[in-house]
């Protein structure tokens, strides 16, 4: 199977009267209720499969595959792939934590089509995992669970919750521990289910939660050890902050069909609004941005394999930008539609305003953009452009960044919660360098101008001083650079990495690598007077006959069998 066969499967259902009908679809967001249909319709296809590593009987072997999938939900509803991708989510922790028979059993679960949540959050506290409150205290063999954990995705429909709670009254980095519930074998009446909350989007997913109220689990609910849960959801954050911003590139791909058909069918004084210059850049940026996110997503995925010692700050980074580059897409596309992105019953374009609702929540899921960048904000001294960096030990980054190389296994155990190096803004100066050997389209000038732009962030980062509590706003600024700096690496290490890609229509003589570039240097503060040019040439592929499906590859990656 594949993701593209997935895709096929879901148009097919798209049509009316299927689950994934955009009328059900939408009567469901306005009614709140859950998108039932299409979530048994993603569980027969055999979807949840792939939330299982192989060696539990599933079919997750690569964590660039499971983005495909949920990216192909996403890019028709992403409500139903919030709802359905949940559940590999909540059972991160189970495979990091490496208990074979705890992750067997939940295997079996999973795959019978058991939704799993994820018990982090608690009322009033954000995210502040240090702050929780449910309790966990050893009774007999087992442990008794009071509290509420709330808002939690799934909280109601999922059979499963793993949930953090405290098991040192005093709290602390070693007072918490993880817990696999099973709430039908609770005792009764000692699980309740917290009401759905209101939400502006999402609105057909179960956002609940659970109060647990002395109840009663045996004691292989215990996931990893006990004292060691902090570090273990930090792990496992590692790789749904990864598999989350496959949510992101899906709706941005929704938009961009929607924008791509409103500028070919839209007329303004006389004229088709993408013969229109200015509508034309403004498209174009936002295909920029969508394959820039979608640089830094596949470099994430691959990470995850290849470097897994440095996901903790790949992954902060890449969901602190991914969601912040797509939601402005969504503005662009939202400005290009008008008054058209605001109306829900306008024939091929009243979706939009849902897509814009929904992905809102993208950028808060499993730490929000504050979170993320103020977790790399602190890494900063030991990341510091320039610093001599550990000595690597696996491939170099232009050749596990090769669409057609096959990553390494994933080791969970490998994840680390401490910054150890960056291998990818680290090869900056050798892609640049590669860059410049062959260059396409004036994209070597651009990349040099990035160079220049990390130098001085090697020189800023060297004058800040570690200090307690929450990053100074300078800090968090120039963690911000940091990020915009990955960006650009990443790009130009796809860039490199494939030059068999390098005739395809969005690949032509650096097209967009020379978006990507001109968006991160903007980011940087640099604004460079050819970024218009790149913009216009971004829009005509959009509206050429390559523009269908805007992605960096073409065809999706082969699913394993």
């Amino acid at each position: 199977m594949s993701t593209s066969e997935l895709a096929a499967e879901v148009d097919l259902w798209s049509r009316p009267g299927g689950p994934f009908d955009p009328e059900l679809l939408a009567a469901h967001d306005e009614a709140e209720t859950f998108p039932a249909q299409a979530c048994a319709a993603l569980d027969q296809w055999g979807l949840p499969d792939h939330y299982v590593p192989g060696r539990h009987g599933g079919r997750l072997e690569r964590l660039d595959e499971v983005h495909g999938l949920l990216r192909a939900v996403a890019a028709r509803d992403l409500t139903v792939a919030v709802a359905h991708g949940k559940t590999f989510l909540g059972t991160a922790s189970v495979w990091a934590a490496g208990d074979s028979a705890a992750a067997a059993s939940l295997a079996r679960h999973v795959l019978a089509g058991e939704p799993v949540a994820w018990g982090l959050t608690e009322p009033d506290r954000g995210s502040d995992l240090l702050s929780g409150e449910v309790t966990a205290v050893r009774d007999g063999s087992g442990w008794r669970l009071s509290g509420r954990k709330w808002p939690v995705n799934n909280a109601t429909r999922g059979r499963f919750v793993c949930v953090l709670a405290r098991t040192d009254p005093g709290g602390g980095p070693r007072g918490f521990s993880v817990f696999l519930v099973d709430k039908d074998a609770t005792p009764r009446g000692t699980v309740r289910h917290l009401p759905k909350v209101p939400t502006h989007g999402i609105r057909s997913a179960d956002i609940s939660g659970v109060e647990f109220r002395d109840a009663r689990v045996p004691a292989h609910a215990l996931i990893g050890t006990v004292g060691g849960g902090l570090e273990l959801v930090l792990k496992s954050l590692q790789l749904t902050r990864v598999a989350c911003v496959a949510l992101s590139l899906g709706a941005g791909d929704h938009a961009l069909e929607i924008g791509r058909n409103f500028l070919a069918e839209r007329r303004l004084h006389g004229r088709r609004l993408a013969d229109l210059p200015h509508a034309r850049a403004v498209a174009g940026r936002a295909v920029a941005r969508q394959l820039l996110a979608e640089a830094v997503s596949f470099t994430a995925a691959r990470a995850a394999h290849e470097v897994p010692e440095e996901l903790g700050t790949v992954s902060a980074i890449t969901k602190a930008l991914v969601p912040t580059l797509v939601q402005g897409q969504l503005r662009l596309v939202g400005e290009l539609l008008g008054a058209r992105s605001f109306l829900t019953g306008v024939d091929g374009y009243g979706g939009f305003a849902k897509i814009e609702r929904d992905h809102q929540v993208v950028g808060i899921f499993d730490g929000s953009t504050w979170v993320n960048r103020s977790a790399l904000a602190t890494s900063l001294p030991a990341l510091r452009p320039g610093r001599r960096p550990r000595p690597g030990t696996g491939r170099p980054v232009r050749e596990w960044l090769r669409a057609d190389h096959e990553p390494a296994a994933l080791d969970l155990t490998r994840l680390g919660v401490m910054p150890r190096r960056d291998s990818v803004l680290g090869a900056l100066g050798e892609l640049v360098a590669a860059l410049t050997a062959e260059p396409p389209g004036g994209a070597d000038r651009l990349a040099a101008r990035l160079l220049d732009a990390h130098g001085d962030l090697g020189a800023r980062i060297a004058a800040v001083r570690p200090a307690a509590g929450l990053p100074a706003t300078a800090t968090m600024r120039l963690a911000e650079r940091y990020e915009w700096c990955f960006a650009g690496a990443a790009a130009l290490a796809v860039w490199v990495a494939n030059p068999q890609a390098h005739d395809r229509p969005a690949w032509r003589d650096g097209l967009w690598l020379r978006g990507a570039l001109a968006l991160v240097l903007e980011g940087l503060g640099d604004r460079t007077p050819e970024a218009n040019g790149v913009f216009d040439e971004l829009g005509r592929l959009l509206l050429s006959d390559d523009g269908a499906r805007i992605s960096l590859f073409g065809t999706p990656l082969e699913v394993s069998a």
